[in-house]
């Protein structure tokens, strides 16, 4: 056989296909976006091979799991890759570029496919990716969005996007909304390296010369953090507050968060985490509220007693420009509403990268930029 040339995580363009080998556990906590999952173990046997090799010896694991890894490629061979053309040309991956993925590409290639293995595995692209997000958020326009609470900041971002502008909405890679009540029902938050693995392709597709627009976010998201360059990146930014009226933001969180109506006992233990905060009378009457689905008043209080006051204080102290950021007023956050303001946004974040202010002029009846 000839010799080949290592293949890198920087060839990774090259290949159209890529394999994870790994267990389906690992490919779930992360894996290189678009990689489809063949594993040569499942869970359950990468776990036997690990007691084996611990308590018996090498060679015992090895001869016990090569048994298994020829059995599950046998079954990829007769279905997941039944279908696959002659000339086929996958790149396969494992941990670190070891037994696993160099067991299926001797097997792909005594089929006759032209297949090859990512040096250093996984483990090599997750250093690449921690690479890339040190690299590639200081290159970031960053335009940052703050509002209060309600203040439909996520549908901003979309219309945002809708008019070909660069977004970075990173509560849909965290998928939770940042707050206490945030958690989408149904839906699992990725791994801290999942949610790193899916920022660092999203900025890759970015045109550094343009502005990318990002919700001004604490350093959490739910359960995953923000890298901490990027942080200090969004701390340092340009910002614009959206300043929508309280009845304007009411209507839009009676909207957008109405399925927490369907589960009242979690609701309840949700807004629990606020006694200490508020005190046990005002919590029960929430908690009250909540199990009549008197969403409108429970809301109402939330937002007074809790997002706002907490909003006023942090946003003076975390984001240096605060005092010079541009004011979007609103009392319409329904659709026609979201997209005046983000005709709007969109100006200003095009007039910040051409040097040139924006004025009172461009603004709607619906939405001002004072």
């Amino acid at each position: 056989m000839s010799h080949r040339k290592p293949v890198t995580v920087a060839d990774l363009s090259r290949f159209p296909v890529l394999i994870d080998a790994r267990s389906p556990g690992e490919y779930e906590l992360d894996h290189i976006p678009g990689a489809i999952n063949c594993p040569v173990l499942d869970n359950d046997e990468r776990a036997q091979i690990g007691t084996l090799y611990k308590q018996v010896g090498a060679f015992e694991a090895k001869r016990v799991g090569a048994a298994m890894v020829a059995s599950n490629l046998a079954r990829h061979l007769r279905e997941t890759l039944a279908d696959k053309p002659a000339n086929w040309k996958p790149l396969v991956y494992c941990w670190r570029g070891g037994l696993r993925s160099g067991s299926m590409v001797t097997w792909l290639r005594l089929v006759g496919w032209d297949a090859q293995q990512l040096q250093g595995g996984y483990k090599a692209y997750r250093g690449h990716v921690v690479q890339q997000l040190e690299l590639l958020v200081p290159q970031l326009r960053l335009r940052v969005l703050c509002g209060a609470t309600g203040s439909a900041k996520t549908r901003l971002l979309q219309a945002l996007e809708r008019r070909g502008a660069q977004v970075l909405d990173l509560e849909g890679l965290a998928r939770h909304k940042g707050s206490l009540l945030g958690s989408l029902p149904g839906v699992e938050q990725p791994s801290q390296k999942q949610f790193e693995t899916q920022l660092a392709h999203h900025m890759a597709q970015f045109d550094p010369a343009k502005p990318v627009f990002v919700e001004g976010e604490s350093a959490k998201i739910g359960r995953v953090a923000l890298p901490l360059t990027l942080v200090q990146h969004l701390r340092a930014a340009p910002c614009a507050e959206i300043d929508a009226t309280p009845q304007a933001r009411l209507d839009y969180l009676l909207r957008d968060y109405a399925y927490l109506g369907d589960d009242v006992e979690g609701l309840c233990d949700k807004l629990a985490y606020l006694k200490e905060l508020q005190g046990r009378e005002v919590v029960e009457r929430w908690q009250a509220w909540a199990r009549e689905h008197a969403l409108a008043p429970l809301f109402a209080e939330l937002m007074a007693l809790h997002y706002d006051p907490h909003y006023s204080r942090s946003q003076a102290r975390n984001f240096a420009q605060w005092p010079q950021r541009a004011r979007f007023a609103s009392d319409d956050l329904r659709e026609a509403g979201i997209e005046a303001l983000a005709a709007e946004v969109a100006a200003w974040g095009e007039a910040l990268a051409d040097q040139t202010p924006v004025t009172s002029a461009t603004s709607t009846s619906s939405t001002k930029i004072r």
